[in-house]
């Protein structure tokens, strides 16, 4: 203590020699402390503007003499002066450089680096400080998804989904694939097999090979209960050896809860398949309404790589905006590119339709998909070809992460929590957020130069992802809760 005072008084009696202190800098040690500019990071809570940051965002620092550990003072209401009861934040060492992580009553206006002996730097702004999550804004014309996939994807350009082809198109391919081509859809998703012993013979070598040949794309796509996931990996790895582009689990209510046999499907079909085959995962599309599924191991290392949540905005009560805005919010977490998949059944209104397939090129989507061809209209299957509406953006300000604190459960703590377990090896992957969890979230806020929530900001949920998920073997039914 006795020698940060004397550090002060020196300091002091620097600043009384270059009272002004303004843009010139001013002298710390025998250092000048310039800032020169200060903006929003990361780029996934920032928009077009550098100099609006959110709550949850951080700002990067630039100046002369700038160090790790100086404070960092913001406006205590809106635009006022830097003052002793100002909000404040010390300088860490971020990906980007030298940053500051927002203090959570900080407001508006112009900021200042803290020196020593009630002096300042000079300050920069006004930095825009805003109360929710940013989202990068759209492009003003979004493109509309690409007719083909040129990485060789299934799972890019317009698919449609298929569960009796006898009922689709009459049931004849040459008209199919005319339909096909019509609505420019490249890729179909065929039911090949239900359960572990339930193999469709729809799905076929030839079937595969008609629709090869006339430049389409063909998936099989299994409905799974969790009972036999040997056998259930079985069919799916029979559907794949006929030809399929790619598979798809359509796991829903029945795998609840169902860790153990979630593992060993996975295990089992990529042991047939290899670790490369197109693999995705059509289920619920809002992880918070349905805490136990297993989209943590459907989703993890050696799992699927595609998501194609079950967007069904009619069906489920919502608007097409809605359903888009919380299926991302839920499910960006998991780190697969998302293949919305949207309803053409209970005959939803073409600009629903049209809407869907624009609000797809907007949040970046390369591929969507539509359940399904018996129950698509004349004038469903026109929207399919339609313009899109190039005023649909993505909403800004548009939360991209689940915020998650104590007392929540479920599969999205789950798959925090083996992401912590890498940090600090005494983390628990129980699934349920408590106290514990709290406390070692708020060590690794600190250690990371985050401001110390407890909570899983974006923030937090980008330095948690950048670190592998530790291996769990569910012996049992799943995690506690």
């Amino acid at each position: 203590m006795m020698l940060l005072g004397i550090l002060a008084h020196a300091l002091s009696a620097q600043a009384a020699a270059n009272p002004g202190g303004t843009s010139a800098g001013v002298t710390h040690g025998r250092r000048v402390v310039q800032l020169k500019d200060a903006r929003c990071a990361p780029s996934a809570n920032c928009a077009r503007n550098p100099h609006e940051v959110s709550v949850r965002g951080y700002l990067v620092l630039s100046g002369r003499g700038l160090e790790k550990g100086l404070r960092v003072a913001f406006p205590r209401v809106r635009n006022a002066k830097i003052a002793k009861n100002s909000p404040m934040a010390r300088i860490y060492e971020s990906p980007s450089g030298l940053a500051v992580h927002l203090p959570a009553s900080a407001h508006s206006g112009r900021i200042a680096v803290l020196i020593g002996g009630g002096r300042q730097s000079n300050p920069v702004g006004p930095i825009t400080v805003l109360p929710y999550a940013l989202h990068p804004p759209a492009p003003k014309s979004p493109l509309a998804p690409p007719a083909s996939a040129p990485n060789g994807s299934a799972f890019e350009g317009q698919g449609m989904w298929i569960w009796y082809l006898s009922k689709s198109a009459g049931g004849s391919l040459p008209a199919l694939v005319a339909q096909a081509h019509a609505a420019g859809v490249s890729t179909v998703f065929v039911k090949s097999s239900d359960g572990a012993s339930n193999y469709w013979s729809q799905f076929s070598p030839e079937l595969v090979a008609t629709l090869h040949a006339n430049g389409i794309k063909a998936c099989g796509w299994q409905y799974v209960y969790g009972t036999n996931p040997v056998g259930e990996a079985e069919l799916g790895a029979r559907a794949a050896a006929a030809g399929a582009d790619c598979l798809v689990i359509d796991a829903e209510s029945e795998y609840e809860g169902h860790y153990a046999s979630a593992q060993k499907y996975i295990e089992t079909l990529r042991a047939k398949v290899g670790p490369a085959y197109p693999v995705g995962l059509a289920t619920f599309p809002y992880v918070d309404y349905h805490e136990s599924e297993p989209y943590s191991v459907f989703m993890g290392p050696n799992g699927a790589q595609f998501n194609a949540p079950q967007m069904y905005w009619k069906a489920i009560g919502t608007s097409v905006a809605n359903v888009y805005a919380h299926t991302y919010e839920e499910n960006l977490i998991y780190g697969r590119p998302l293949a919305p998949l949207g309803q053409t059944y209970e005959n939803p209104s073409s600009s629903d339709l049209v809407a869907f397939r624009s609000l797809a090129a907007a949040y970046g989507a390369h591929g969507l998909s539509w359940w399904d061809w018996q129950e698509t209209s004349e004038g469903g299957w026109s929207a399919l070809a339609a313009p899109l509406n190039t005023s649909l953006t993505v909403p800004n300000p548009e939360l991209t992460s689940p915020l998650l604190s104590q007392g929540a459960k479920g599969d999205q703590v789950l798959w925090m929590q083996e992401h912590l377990a890498t940090a600090i090896p005494a983390q628990t992957t129980s699934g349920i957020f408590d106290a514990t969890t709290t406390s070692y979230l708020e060590q690794f806020q600190s250690a990371h130069g985050i401001g110390a929530s407890g909570k899983t900001d974006p923030s937090t949920w980008a330095a948690l992802l950048a670190l592998p998920p530790v291996a769990v073997d569910w012996t049992g039914g799943g995690p506690a809760g």
